[in-house]
């Protein structure tokens, strides 16, 4: 199932998504997420979208407690970037935690991202359900992120659909052609819905899944039975439910609730999409013969059992045609980089955009985690030494760089666009005199190492 058959022309390109939800109850997180995330795959994905509901919130941290970052965003940031991907954007409402994770490759191409958050929590506890989400737009492409936690139990099925209304119109974004959620080209909702399986009684639910005969139990799930009659949920399309009801097991096993309760199995957890009618996306899609968007791989990952809730994850192609190919700034280290002095920078400007003196650029360690995750930075207008109409240099004050040297990057931070807006190549800072004559590092000589004594 990880293989769609997907030509790319030159004007088009395919790029994987990988999208997972998952209500976490509380529970730290475990030692790996590596099967969760389908990493020893051989096609990695572009981009990684994690969506966790019930995050352990202490009670001062109830909205966007991104100053400390919490367990979860270590470990997946942990993860994955050592592969090569960052943590581009992230937002965070009480239980509610939205991460967005790019391939380096494509962060210069990631642009306008803004983050919004609306409380719900009308029939529980104040702000405790409700929707995080993340738009942005990926070569020119808009795409928004929804993380939904919708009110609980079997006889509030309506009053979901409200919610989620109730949070497609509370959500609005500052920019002219996609202020609300439905006008982004694609649009991935998914989360903690909780939405349940009416009617059948626990042993009739419990005989089909272990023969494995889901479809049996489709037509009375509430999310399909209200999709037949609500003009909003039929905009929105989801694969086959063909995997066992991620809600509700006992903690540490894989046996469904055999608590007094003995909650009856339901696929609580969804990932739905909507391309939407007569965007780039379905026109290129249309002329040149396959889907704009398509469903590679749904289902629920077993071997999880820290929570009540199985994680469920979604793969996605994504056909597209690159609206740019060339990043805004080109910037790059001059010369040699070692902390015994300054270093400079060259920058230009490849294309006008709004840049500010409040842009900078970022001195990374290559694997770097997050835009946050900077060794130093420069301001592009305080630090600046000489410009032409082409070519800028700014410099880095000699007492911030490395001692030890290391592989690096830099980045090119557009305040007005929220975004890196360029990559230099990697570069390799040397160690500096100070650090070889004191032994701290040995230096690298034809390949050897080789310590200097001084």
């Amino acid at each position: 199932s990880d293989s769609v058959a997907s030509t790319s022309t030159e004007s088009t390109s395919s790029r994987l998504l990988y999208v997972v939800t998952w209500n976490v109850a509380t529970a730290e997180p475990p030692d790996d997420v590596n099967s969760l995330l389908q990493l020893s795959s051989p096609k990695k994905p572009d981009l990684f979208v994690i969506g966790l509901q019930e995050v352990k919130a202490a009670p001062l941290k109830f909205v966007t407690d991104l100053a400390f970052e919490d367990t979860w965003s270590h470990l997946f940031m942990n993860t994955l970037a050592p592969l090569g991907y960052i943590k581009v954007s992230s937002i965070r409402m009480q239980g509610l935690l939205l991460l967005f994770f790019s391939k380096l490759e494509h962060v210069p191409f990631i642009r306008d991202i803004q983050v919004t958050y609306t409380r719900t929590g009308l029939y529980g506890y104040w702000g405790n359900k409700g929707g995080v989400s993340i738009r942005l737009s990926f070569y020119g492409h808009m795409l928004c992120f929804l993380n939904c936690h919708l009110t609980a139990h079997m006889n509030y099925a309506s009053q979901r659909v409200d919610e989620f209304e109730y949070i497609l119109d509370a959500q609005t974004f500052d920019t002219k052609n996609t202020p609300r959620i439905l006008d982004h080209e694609v649009v991935l909702w998914f989360g903690d819905l909780n939405f349940r399986i009416e009617d059948h009684g626990m042993l009739f639910v419990r005989n089909c899944i272990t023969s494995q005969r889901f479809n049996l139990l489709w037509p009375k799930d509430q999310l399909t039975m209200m999709k037949q009659k609500e003009a909003t949920l039929q905009k929105f399309e989801e694969g086959p439910l063909d995997f066992q009801p991620s809600y509700k097991f006992d903690l540490h096993s894989d046996n469904y609730d055999t608590s007094g309760k003995k909650r009856k199995p339901a696929w609580c957890d969804r990932i739905l999409w909507r391309v939407k009618p007569k965007s780039s996306l379905t026109e290129e899609a249309n002329e040149d013969g396959h889907n704009e968007e398509d469903q590679v791989d749904y289902t629920s990952k077993m071997e999880y059992s820290i929570s009540d809730h199985k994680p469920v994850i979604g793969i996605f192609h994504l056909e597209m045609q690159k609206m740019y190919e060339t990043p805004l700034v080109q910037v790059s280290a001059e010369g040699e980089w070692r902390a015994d002095f300054d270093a400079l920078i060259t920058y230009s400007l490849l294309q006008s955009f709004p840049s500010s003196a409040w842009d900078w650029i970022g001195l990374y360690k290559v694997g770097f985690k997050s835009v946050s995750d900077y060794i130093t930075y420069t301001w592009v207008k305080d630090d600046q030494v000489s410009f032409s109409d082409e070519l800028f240099q700014v410099y880095v004050n000699k007492d911030e760089i490395p001692v030890l040297g290391g592989e690096c990057v830099l980045c090119y931070y557009s305040s007005s666009l929220q975004c890196i807006v360029g990559i230099s190549q990697p570069f390799k800072v040397q160690a500096s005199r100070v650090a070889i004559e004191e032994g701290l590092v040995s230096e690298n000589i034809n390949g050897l190492d080789e310590t200097v004594a001084s």
